[in-house]
């Protein structure tokens, strides 16, 4: 599949916004404390990766009932589902100056992830987190995400890059009440 950026402009795949607020004083020494003791840039992605899957956890799979959706708000309560995983990811990323975009699957809800840009290719990355059945690892030499759509029931990946987080996907982590409310109302398209 051909990944399409949403805009040509690179710097848009590095802005902040209101999700993806990586000039945060946590999200920036969360990510000073990542990048001390790795060689290169893709080093400090690949940690970054490893620590938005695996000590932010998915809260479904935890039972937390909280929803976060800010970068900061995720990485102060170590809680998220996918989408909210993925803007962790995508601060954490832009604040060492990685081009980051957010990326969606349409499974029987809309599932998230993001694409780093390295060696001017960008490679899909999920940050849901592992469990039995599912082992996601970062990899640029091809997907290792947690799922793989099932074309003959309608699943699809989706190739638009996006700068920031959809606003459907958005706007529902906004109005949830807890996570049941939240896993009522997922998206089912964009």
């Amino acid at each position: 599949m051909q990944l399409i950026q949403e805009t040509p402009d690179l710097s848009a795949y590095l802005a902040a916004d209101e999700a993806i607020d990586h000039h945060h004083p946590l999200v920036r020494e969360t990510a000073a404390k990542l990048a001390r003791g790795v060689a290169n840039s893709y080093e400090y992605a690949q940690a970054a990766f490893e620590f938005v899957r695996d000590t932010i956890a998915h809260s479904q799979d935890s039972g937390d009932l909280r929803v976060t959706w800010r970068a900061s708000d995720v990485l102060e309560q170590r809680t998220g589902i996918c989408y909210a995983k993925a803007h962790a990811l995508a601060a954490l990323l832009r604040a060492e100056d990685i081009p980051t975009a957010l990326c969606y699957q349409k499974l029987d809800v809309v599932h998230g992830l993001v694409a780093v840009r390295f060696n001017g290719a960008w490679h899909r990355q999920d940050p849901r987190g592992n469990k039995p059945g599912v082992d996601a690892q970062f990899s640029l030499d091809g997907e290792r995400l947690a799922f793989t759509p099932d074309t003959a029931s309608g699943e699809t990946d989706c190739p638009l890059l996006y700068a920031a987080p959809h606003p459907v996907v958005l706007d529902t982590l906004k109005a949830a009440r807890d996570r049941p409310h939240l896993w009522e109302t997922l998206p089912t398209a964009l």
